[in-house]
C-alpha cells in the first residue's frame, strides 16, 4: 500500500495510549504498529524524518520506524483520535490507577458532549465506548487485570455491594471535580465474561433549555403550547430511548414553573433540578413506584404532575385518574407516532371513554444528527434512494451528504435536532377514540398536522441533514 495516498488509514485503539495528547499534537505522529521494543508511526511528510526519529527515540526509549503520509491525512487522523479541548485532554492514559482512570474517562465524556459511558469485557479484551451524538465510539482497551478494580471503583462510589457479580445493580455518583459538578447513573450488569457498565451523565443544569430551541415548527410549537397550558389533562410524548423526551418535558416544566403553582415530579433518575419544582427520586426496592408516588401526590394539592414514564396498567390507571380529578399530567410513553399513543394506553387497560376524556395533546419525537456546515457535500440527488413506497412531498434535485473535518472529529455530523409530530386533541379527535376508530391520517391532514416524517423531510430538504439520518422516519409517512 501506497501509504503517502491512503485516505483511509485506521488507527487500533490498542495502540492508541503510547502516545499522549500531546506528544501525537506536537510532533504530528500517529501510532501505526507497535511492539515491545518497536513502534511504527506515521508522520507528517513535511516533517524532518531524522531529527523526528532520533527525538522521539530519546523521548520513548524505543526504537522508531516513521512512515511519512500528506499533512490533510494526519491533520484528519489527529483531529479523529486525539481530539482536542480546551479544558482538559480527552484522551486518557489507561496506565494508571483506577481510580484516576475513571476520573479522567468522566471528564473526557463531559467534554466530548457524550451521554454514556460504556465499559466492556470480552474474552480476550476490555473495551470502553463512549456515545457521541446518538453513536458509539470506542475510546479506550483496558488489560484484563486492571478491569477488576475499575468496577469495583466504579461500584464503591455509587455505593453498590462490590461483593455482589451475580445480579444487576443500579446506583448513582455524584460526580465533583475541579469545575465538575453533575450526577451519573450507574448501572451495572453481569455478563458472560464479567460485568458491563454504564455510566449516564446527567445534566443537572436546565437553565438553558427552552422550548422554542427545540425544533418544534411553528405549528407543532402553537399545539404543544396549547396543550400545555390547559389547567388539566394528559399531555404524552412518545418515543424510543434517547430521543429527548425528558428535555422536553423539563422545558415544558420550566414554562410552567410559577410562583402560584405546586409542581410535583417523580422520576428515574432526576436528570435536571429545577429550582421551584418538587422533585422524586423512584426508589422501587422501597415501595416508591410511580403509581405509589402518584397516589402520594393527589394528597399534596398539586397543579402539575410530572411522571417521568408510563411503563405499566397501574401508573397508566393513576396518571388518567389525575387528570380526571382536575390536574394537568405530563409523561413519556413508548409508542411509534403520537396516535399511537392512544391504541398504547387502552391496550393497557384504559377505557377508551377516559382516554378520550382525559388526553389533551399526543406528541412523538426522535432526534436526527445535523451535517457539519463546515464539510457537508452537495450532490445531485435520485428519487431511487428513497425508501421503496414511499412518495415525496415535494422535488428535491439536490443533497447533502457527510464529509469530515476538524470541526466534527471527521464524522460528518455535529449536532442533533429534535423532530416532532404533535396532535391536539379535540372533540372531533375525542370522538374517534371513544369509537375506536384508528385511521385518522385525513382529519390530521385537514387539521394541518406534520407527522414525523414531513417535518424531517422538511429538515433534510433544507440541506441541514443526510438522506441516511432519515431514512428510518420515511417508513412511518
Amino acid at each position: 500500500m501506497d501509504v503517502k495516498q491512503s485516505e483511509s488509514i485506521v488507527l487500533q485503539t490498542a495502540d492508541l495510549h503510547m502516545l499522549s495528547r500531546e506528544q501525537a499534537w506536537h510532533y504530528r505522529v500517529l501510532p501505526k504498529l507497535a511492539s515491545a521494543s518497536l513502534l511504527e508511526l506515521y508522520c507528517d511528510e513535511q516533517t524532518d524524518l531524522n531529527a523526528l526519529q532520533a527525538e522521539l527515540e530519546i523521548v520513548s526509549g524505543l526504537e522508531i520506524s516513521l512512515f511519512p503520509i500528506r499533512s490533510e491525512v494526519v491533520n484528519r487522523l489527529l483531529s479523529q483520535y486525539y481530539i482536542q479541548e480546551s479544558t482538559t485532554a480527552v484522551r486518557v492514559s489507561v496506565n494508571q490507577n483506577a481510580e484516576d482512570f475513571l476520573i479522567q474517562l468522566i471528564r473526557e465524556a463531559k467534554n466530548l458532549k457524550s451521554s454514556d459511558i460504556h465499559i466492556e469485557r470480552y474474552e480476550k479484551k476490555c473495551r470502553v465506548r463512549i456515545r457521541i451524538d446518538g453513536n458509539m465510539v470506542e475510546r479506550h482497551l483496558l488489560k484484563n487485570d486492571d478491569y477488576p478494580a475499575l468496577i469495583n471503583k466504579i461500584k464503591i462510589k455509587a455505593e453498590l455491594d462490590i461483593a455482589e457479580k451475580r445480579l444487576p445493580q443500579d446506583g448513582r455518583i455524584n460526580f465533583s471535580y475541579q469545575q465538575y459538578q453533575f450526577d451519573i447513573r450507574v448501572s451495572v450488569l453481569p455478563t458472560l465474561y464479567g460485568e458491563k457498565v454504564v455510566l449516564r451523565l446527567l445534566n443537572n443544569d436546565a437553565t438553558g433549555i427552552e422550548l422554542d430551541s427545540l425544533g418544534f415548527s411553528g405549528t407543532d410549537l402553537a399545539n404543544y403550547l396549547q396543550g400545555a397550558k390547559r389547567p388539566n389533562g394528559l399531555l404524552l410524548i412518545s418515543g424510543p430511548t434517547g430521543s429527548g423526551k425528558t428535555t422536553t418535558l423539563y422545558a415544558t416544566l420550566k414554562l410552567l414553573n410559577k410562583e402560584t403553582r405546586n409542581i410535583l415530579t417523580i422520576e428515574d433518575p432526576v436528570e435536571y433540578t429545577l429550582e421551584g419544582v418538587n422533585q422524586v427520586q423512584l426508589r422501587e426496592s422501597i415501595g416508591l413506584t410511580f403509581a405509589a408516588a402518584l397516589r402520594t401526590f393527589l394528597r399534596q394539592d398539586p397543579d402539575v404532575i410530572m411522571v417521568g414514564e408510563i411503563r405499566d396498567p397501574e401508573t397508566a390507571g393513576m396518571a388518567i385518574r389525575a387528570a380526571l380529578t382536575g390536574h394537568l399530567v405530563l409523561s413519556t410513553i413508548h409508542t411509534n407516532s403520537a396516535w399511537g399513543i392512544v391504541s398504547r394506553l387502552i391496550d393497557m387497560g384504559i377505557p377508551a371513554f377516559q382516554v378520550a376524556d382525559t388526553l389533551n395533546t399526543a406528541a412523538a419525537q426522535r432526534l436526527i444528527r445535523l451535517l457539519c456546515p463546515h464539510c457537508k457535500k452537495q450532490q445531485d440527488f435520485s428519487s431511487k434512494l428513497y425508501p421503496g413506497q414511499f412518495k415525496p412531498y415535494h422535488e428535491v434535485k439536490q443533497h447533502y451528504v457527510a464529509g469530515g473535518c476538524e470541526h466534527c472529529y471527521y464524522t460528518g455530523y455535529k449536532g442533533r435536532k429534535a423532530v416532532y409530530e404533535v396532535i391536539p386533541v379535540d372533540l372531533e379527535l375525542a370522538q374517534e377514540i371513544k369509537a375506536g376508530h384508528t385511521q385518522i391520517a385525513r382529519l390530521l391532514k385537514d387539521r394541518g398536522i406534520q407527522t414525523l416524517a414531513e417535518n424531517a423531510f422538511h429538515i433534510f430538504s433544507q440541506g441541514d441533514t443526510s438522506l441516511e439520518e432519515i431514512y428510518p422516519l420515511l417508513f412511518n409517512y
